[in-house]
C-alpha cells in the first residue's frame, strides 16, 4: 500500500483529496495544523500528522518519524490577510521549508504535487477574451497569486525533485464557502455582478479536481504545469441562471459598477483587519472579482492525462445545492 501525504488536509479541496485517496486504496497521511477542523476527516483509515510548516527542523523530525512518502499533495495556503507579508510567508516560505525538509532528510517523495492557483497567472485579456495559454507570460495581479508564482518558480529551480503544479481555477462543490454566498444570495432573490454580467471563467467540480490530482500524481510525468478546469467556457450569467434554475428563484439583478466596488472593497477591507480579521471583500478579492477573463486553455490536462470531467456545471451545481439544502444552509 502506498502513502500519501495530504497537506492542508482539513481544508474544503483538502478533505476531497482524502476521500480520493482513501477510495484508490492509498495510505493516508492527513497533515493538518493542532487547531484544524477535522469534521470532515471522520474516516478512521486516515492518520494524522500535525505539521509546523514555519519551523524546518520540526518538519525534518516529522519526516524522519513517519518515514518517506511516495506522493505527496500540497494544498495549504493563505488567500486573504491583513498583513500583506503574510503571503509570501505562507505561500512560499512554509512551502521552502517542507521541500527542503524532504530533500534534508533524504525522503524525497516520487511525485510532489502542488496546489497553486490561476491566479498565480494572472486574468486573460479583456479586449481579445481569449483563454489564457500556458504559453503566455504570468502577470498576477494579487499579492496571493505572486505568492504562488513565486513557490512555482522555487519548485521549477529544483533539480532532482519530480513535480506537478497544477492552477485550478473556480473550484466549487459541497462545503465550499465562497460560492455558497452566491447561492445564498439568490436564494434571498439577489443576483449580483461586477461591472458586466458577461465576464468569462473556467469552472471545475472539487470531485473531478481531487481526480484529477490522482491522475497526474500517477503518472509519468514530472516537472510540468497546468491549467486545470471542466474544459468549457461559462459567464458569470450562466452560472447565476442555472442556480436560480437549481433553487427555482427569481432574482432581482443588480450590476455594481467597478469603481463603487473598488470603494466598498477598500473601506471593508481596511475596517475589517482594525478587528484583527480580514473581510472576505477586499481589495485583494476585488482585483479577482472585477477581472473580466479568467477562461483558461485546459487542453494539456486531455492530452497527458486523459482527463474527462465527470461534472459540467448543470450537474455539480445540482449537486452541490442539494449538499447544502441537506445541511439545512439553503
Amino acid at each position: 500500500m502506498k502513502k500519501i501525504l495530504i497537506v492542508g488536509a482539513s481544508g474544503f479541496i483538502g478533505g476531497f483529496l482524502v476521500e480520493e485517496a482513501l477510495n484508490r486504496g492509498y495510505e493516508v497521511y492527513a497533515g493538518i495544523r493542532s487547531t484544524s477542523n477535522r469534521q470532515y476527516l471522520s474516516d478512521k483509515r486516515i492518520k494524522f500528522l500535525e505539521l509546523k510548516l514555519s519551523d524546518k527542523s520540526n518538519l525534518k523530525q516529522k519526516i524522519k518519524d513517519f518515514g518517506r512518502f511516495d506522493y505527496v499533495i500540497h494544498n495549504a495556503g493563505l488567500t486573504k490577510s491583513c498583513k500583506k507579508s503574510a503571503f509570501e510567508q505562507v505561500n512560499f516560505q512554509y512551502t521552502k521549508n517542507l521541500t527542503e525538509a524532504f530533500i534534508e532528510t533524504e525522503n524525497i517523495p516520487d511525485k510532489f504535487i502542488y496546489v497553486s492557483s490561476l491566479d498565480a497567472f494572472g486574468s486573460g485579456n479583456e479586449e481579445t477574451m481569449q483563454a489564457i495559454k500556458l504559453s503566455d507570460k504570468p502577470n498576477p495581479q494579487t499579492l496571493y497569486g505572486k505568492s504562488k508564482l513565486k513557490t512555482e518558480s522555487y519548485l521549477n529551480s529544483l533539480n532532482g525533485f519530480p513535480n506537478i503544479i497544477i492552477r485550478p481555477t473556480g473550484v466549487y462543490g459541497p462545503r465550499d464557502k465562497g460560492y455558497y454566498l452566491v447561492y445564498k444570495s439568490i436564494k434571498n432573490g439577489i443576483e449580483t455582478y461586477i461591472g458586466s454580467r458577461k465576464q468569462v471563467i473556467s469552472f471545475i467540480y472539487v470531485k473531478d479536481l481531487a481526480r484529477l490530482v490522482f491522475d497526474a500524481a500517477q503518472s509519468e510525468i514530472s516537472n510540468k504545469a497546468y491549467f486545470i478546469s471542466d474544459l468549457r467556457k461559462y459567464t458569470t450569467e450562466e452560472f447565476n441562471q442555472i442556480v436560480k434554475k437549481e433553487l427555482n428563484k427569481k432574482a432581482l439583478r443588480i450590476v455594481f459598477p467597478k469603481a463603487v466596488v473598488k470603494i466598498l472593497s477598500f473601506i471593508i477591507g481596511n475596517l475589517s483587519c482594525l478587528f484583527g480579521k480580514p473581510a472576505t471583500l477586499n481589495m485583494e478579492k476585488y482585483k479577482i472579482i472585477s477581472a473580466g477573463n479568467w477562461y483558461c486553455d485546459s487542453s494539456d490536462i486531455v492530452k497527458d492525462f486523459g482527463f474527462k470531467p465527470e461534472y459540467d456545471l448543470k450537474k455539480g451545481i445540482k449537486e452541490t445545492i442539494t449538499w447544502f439544502k441537506e445541511q439545512k444552509l439553503l
